[in-house]
């Protein structure tokens, strides 16, 4: 008897709390949620589980340990996509200019 083979959106993943969907991005299950995000609150702000908790209370505690835990376990792959999030975000604010509001504050003499 053959086994319908798993989907890639329905990859288990060692962590509990954890799912891959179709692109290999990690979320939090029956959250729109991604780990990332919750690495990135750890990251940027240095902020302790506790902390994660106050700020997405929708959360578990043991979906943000989930969370880390991937992280951890798949660090090089998740420090790359931040690292080419932070390529695309430098290549638009480039691509953007300078706002109206500063070129005007320019203008007036208050900014530099």
């Amino acid at each position: 008897m053959a086994t319908a083979a798993a989907t890639p959106a329905a990859r288990p993943t060692p962590t509990a709390h954890i799912w891959l969907d179709e692109r290999g991005v990690a979320w939090v299950d029956n959250t729109n949620t991604k780990a990332v995000e919750i690495v990135l609150d750890m990251l940027a702000y240095g902020s302790d589980t506790r902390e994660i908790h106050e700020q997405h209370p929708h959360l578990s505690l043991a979906q943000i340990h989930a969370a880390l835990s991937y992280y951890y376990d798949h660090k090089d792959e998740v420090d790359a996509l931040i690292k080419e999030w932070d390529r695309e975000y430098e290549r638009m604010r480039a691509q953007a200019g300078e706002s109206p509001f500063v070129t005007r504050m320019r203008a007036e003499g208050r900014l530099p």
